[in-house]
This record gives structure tokens, C-alpha cells and sequence, in this order.
């Protein structure tokens, strides 16, 4: 064996034949074979596992990509490659190549959530802060075009590196979304799942773009302040109350406590307080809030004459005479007070009354000075 027939025996043997990847990891999504220097040997054989893509890259430039497989590199098998090579004569020679070994599978339990408050208009509550957060999954779709994108001359991609990207584009359209839901405030967290549904088809144009295939995508809840919550459980408690009933009951509670405490004027005064808190909370919780200054009385039992009257601009009632005789002694009412009662066209001041005006006559003056 002559000297040259040495050497070409030693060259030969510096060119590699298998090109492999054993993944050893659970994060990595794009990894560079590394080829110190050295060429790749004609007809190596190149080792394509499940879930994974080999994708060659000739000077910058995207070649040819195989699918799961055991090749023997040739012109067959490297169409791409071998017109960018230039080879008139066949793939009888070493080359030089870049192969990047993509991780197809799926990749599962990746998290998201919103750095920031999201700021929602609610109809009754007004702006409302929430934040949202849950699990998403993933695969690479198209390994040309994520390299190109995505990975660049990274030797070893992980899902460490593109997880940022990929939360800031989920919480950007995921802001989107829900904003143009619409929905009340309380509504959200129980659609989660129509929610992610949507969610889910607005980013997969967005992923799609950069080479990646997002399969599944979960909100797993959408928070509120607690004081909020609050809120909107006492809400929701009031709508399921008969409020027609509540303040009747409110009302004759009120009375029975002013009938049994009539001897001082705080009493009184006590009495009449209490009749406005009633007739306040049929105002603020009932659905015909804003018409109730405007709206007919309701009807008062025939067999004894009961009025309403007016403090602060508050319609109070129905209450007996004897009661307005009550209020008149202890000065929560006086001869200009409004009155109404059935078969009176509007309100009247008590002292143009007939029925009334003997009440005010039957107060004593006041006691003279020791």
C-alpha cells in the first residue's frame, strides 16, 4: 500500500458516516449536529427518529427536510442539496452541510398567564381589574420555516427561549378576546371554556406563522379583586329576593318598634327613620327604581285610610293617622309636609287637608320657661 492510499485511508476515516441525535432531554426543541470541521462521508447514513425532523442547511440556506427514516445521503435523498452543490457528475464527494434535528412531538403543560391587570368596562361595576391563567400545547408544525424564524444559528433551542414569546403573544390576543366578549364581569370565569375555545382559534394563525402548531389551549381560571367578588355576591343574592315582600316586612318592623317606644321625641324621630330606611331600600333594589316618584301608590286597604308623606324628597308609607299624629308631635313632620292619600289627584301639604288638620290643632304648645 503506497503513502497516498495511507493518507486517503486516514481522511476517509475523519468524514462522518452516521449522523444521529439521541435526545436526552424533555425541553429541547432544535438541535445543531455537531461536525467539528469535518465534511460528511458520501452515502452516510443519516438516522431519523419518531417525533423528530432533519432539516440541512447549505450556507445559510434552507435545503432539504426528511421525516422519521434511515437514509443514505445521496442525490436521491438530497434533491435540494445537491442542485445548491452544483453537482453535474453525481453526490460523489464529501460535503459540508449544516443538520438540524427539530423535536416534533408534543409538547405538553406549558404555562401562560398575564404579567399585568386587564382592565374590562362592566355596565354596573365600571372598570374592573383581572388577571387570567392556565396551560397551553404545542408541536412544530412546519421545521423549514421555524428554523428560519425562530431557532436561527442556535445550536441547542429549548422551550425555555421561546416561551416568553410565545406567553406575550398569548396574553396580547387573549387581552383581545375578552375584551370583545363582552360579557358581564361574573360571566367570565363560568365560559372559561368557550372562552379558551375562541382563544384558541385567534392564535392559531399566529403560531402558525412562525412554524409552530398550538393544539390545545386551557384558561384555567380568570381572577377578580375580592372586594369585587363580594360585591357581586351580594348582587346576586338581592335579584333572588322578593323585594316587594322584604320591604313590607321592613316596614312593619319599623312600626311596631315606634309604637312601642312613643314617649320621647328621639323615639319618634326613631320611628320616622325607620320608615325612611324602608322605603330607601325599595328605591335602591327595586328594578323600577328610577320611576318610582312618578309611579301610582298602591292600593290601600278600604276598611282604614292610610296616607303617605314626603321627608327629604322621600316617599314614605303608607302609615295611619295616628301615626302622622305621632310624627306631628315629635316635629318629623309639620303643617307644610306633603301628603297624599287614595282618591287625592296630587300631593298636598298637610295643613290644606281637612281630615288632617285637626292634628295639628291637638298639639299642646310648648311648656313655658321655669
Amino acid at each position: 500500500m503506497g503513502i497516498f492510499d495511507e493518507i486517503r485511508k486516514k481522511l476517509s476515516n475523519e468524514f462522518i458516516d452516521i449522523i444521529e441525535w439521541i435526545d436526552n432531554s424533555n425541553d429541547t426543541l432544535a438541535y445543531r449536529f455537531e461536525r467539528y470541521g469535518n465534511e460528511i462521508k458520501n452515502n452516510a447514513q443519516l438516522i431519523v427518529r419518531e417525533s423528530q425532523i432533519a432539516v440541512f442547511i447549505n450556507q445559510g440556506e434552507l435545503a432539504d427536510v426528511l421525516l422519521p427514516g434511515r437514509y443514505t445521503l445521496n442525490t436521491e435523498n438530497l434533491p435540494i442539496l445537491s442542485t445548491l452543490q452544483g453537482w453535474k457528475y453525481g453526490f460523489n464527494s464529501p460535503f459540508k452541510a449544516e443538520v438540524y434535528f427539530i423535536n416534533s412531538k408534543l409538547f405538553t403543560d406549558e404555562k401562560w398567564g398575564t404579567k399585568n391587570p386587564i382592565i374590562l368596562n362592566d355596565n354596573r361595576f365600571g372598570f374592573v381589574e383581572v388577571r387570567a391563567f392556565g396551560t397551553y400545547t404545542f408541536k412544530i408544525l412546519d421545521a423549514g420555516k421555524f428554523i428560519k424564524n425562530i431557532v436561527g444559528t442556535d445550536n441547542d433551542f429549548t422551550t425555555f427561549e421561546i416561551n416568553e414569546h410565545l406567553k406575550s403573544l398569548i396574553s396580547t390576543r387573549f387581552t383581545d378576546t375578552i375584551g370583545e366578549a363582552n360579557l358581564p364581569i361574573e360571566m367570565y370565569a363560568a365560559n372559561t371554556t368557550e372562552l379558551s375555545e375562541t382563544c384558541l382559534k385567534v392564535l392559531q394563525p399566529e403560531f402558525e406563522s412562525v412554524g409552530i402548531s398550538i393544539e390545545k389551549f386551557f384558561i384555567e381560571n380568570i381572577s377578580m379583586p375580592e372586594n369585587l367578588k363580594k360585591e357581586i355576591f351580594e348582587y346576586s343574592r338581592l335579584n333572588k329576593i322578593d323585594l316587594d315582600q322584604l320591604t313590607k316586612f321592613k316596614a312593619a318592623k319599623a312600626i311596631e318598634q315606634a309604637a312601642n317606644n312613643t314617649s320621647t321625641a328621639s323615639e319618634g324621630m326613631g320611628m320616622g327613620m325607620g320608615f325612611a330606611m324602608a322605603q330607601q331600600m325599595a328605591n335602591v333594589f327595586s328594578n323600577k327604581s328610577n320611576s318610582n316618584n312618578s309611579s301610582t301608590p298602591p292600593p290601600i286597604p278600604s276598611n282604614n285610610q292610610s296616607y303617605f308623606y314626603a321627608v327629604n324628597n322621600q316617599q314614605i308609607g303608607p302609615v295611619p293617622k295616628a301615626t302622622l299624629a305621632s310624627l306631628i308631635a315629635n316635629n318629623t313632620i309639620g303643617p307644610e309636609t306633603l301628603v297624599w292619600t287614595q282618591g287625592m289627584a296630587n300631593w298636598s301639604m298637610l295643613q290644606t287637608i281637612p281630615n288632617l288638620k285637626s292634628l295639628l290643632n291637638s298639639t299642646p304648645p310648648p311648656l313655658p320657661n321655669a
